[in-house]
């Protein structure tokens, strides 16, 4: 039996989270096309007849410039700690530049070994896929290079095979029902974020929040489930609330219809838009609204 902790890393829009909940066989971790979709290191596990591969999903990495931003970089640097692996995820469409080489190199050379994910080689020239590995090998990384689609799930299972190789021999380390270590209130508010981030993609930045105000599950077996979502500006709640409501209608519907495919049972959902300006950069506001 091998198993271990495997910290996910990579640019934001690498396909980490894709990634992840394609080899984990469930969702734990939401995805849309926005940078800064993940904010927190969210755990999946994968059980095999001999190994248990625990996932450790982080914040993209990018420039910092909130305090948002400086907590989810700081996020990203203490998951690369005290694991016995990482799986560095690099965006292969987007080729190699010399920032994607010097962050390598710098995941590389900690004390715990390194394997590349190489992504998204389903909407790229095959070409380039040889000459990119060609140039990072050529550039000292010196590790493993999977090329992968996780959406065509070209590879991963040999990707799999990989990193269960290089884990340590042991017992599992999580129980093996559990897929990941959030809990339910902590996802239903990733789904609802996830949905607002697909439905209004570039109308709406990246500054939403969710706070969740009641989650109840009633004898019936039922849930009611009470939320804010929370924008920076005046401007975009007239834009999540829509004309006579219909926007948010349309994406609480979307959402709940989420919740009830997690939950396996009926969701009662209310929806609030609210409005705290500049609250990626004011740290009590992070705190409130991070949820666990």
């Amino acid at each position: 039996m091998r198993s271990g902790f495997i910290a996910v890393i990579g640019k934001a829009n690498a396909g980490k989270s894709t990634l992840i909940n394609v080899m984990v066989g469930e969702k734990v971790s939401i995805v849309s096309p926005k940078p800064q979709t993940t904010r927190n290191s969210i755990l999946g596990v994968l059980n095999k007849d001999a190994a248990q591969l625990v996932f450790v999903d982080t914040p993209g990495i990018y420039k910092s410039s909130n305090e948002l931003t400086d907590m989810m970089l700081k996020t990203t640097e203490d998951a690369a700690k005290d694991v016995d692996l990482i799986l560095f995820v690099h965006d292969g469409h987007g080729g190699v530049s010399e920032s994607d080489i010097a962050l390598m190199k710098k995941y590389l050379s900690g004390a715990a070994p390194m394997i590349i994910a190489y992504t998204k080689i389903d909407i790229m020239p095959r070409e380039n896929i040889a000459q990119d590995v060609k140039t990072l090998y050529e550039n000292g990384i010196d590790c493993d290079i999977f090329p992968v689609s996780a959406r065509k799930y070209i590879n991963v299972k040999k990707l799999e095979k990989a990193l269960e190789e290089q884990l340590p021999e042991g017992e599992k380390v999580i129980g093996e029902d559990i897929v990941s270590d959030k809990s339910e209130k902590f996802m239903v508010a990733e789904i609802m974020r996830e949905k607002v981030l697909l439905k209004f993609d570039e109308e709406i930045p990246h500054g939403v929040a969710i706070l969740i105000n009641k989650f109840e599950r009633r004898d019936n077996g039922t849930y009611e489930i009470n939320l804010d979502i929370i924008c920076e500006k005046a401007n975009h709640k007239s834009i999540l609330i829509g004309k006579q409501g219909r926007a948010i209608k349309e994406v609480s519907s979307f959402a709940r219809e989420g919740m009830e495919k997690f939950l396996g049972a009926k969701v009662f959902l209310t929806t609030y838009v609210r409005v705290e300006e500049n609250w990626r950069s004011r740290p009590g506001l992070i705190k409130e609204f991070f949820i666990s």
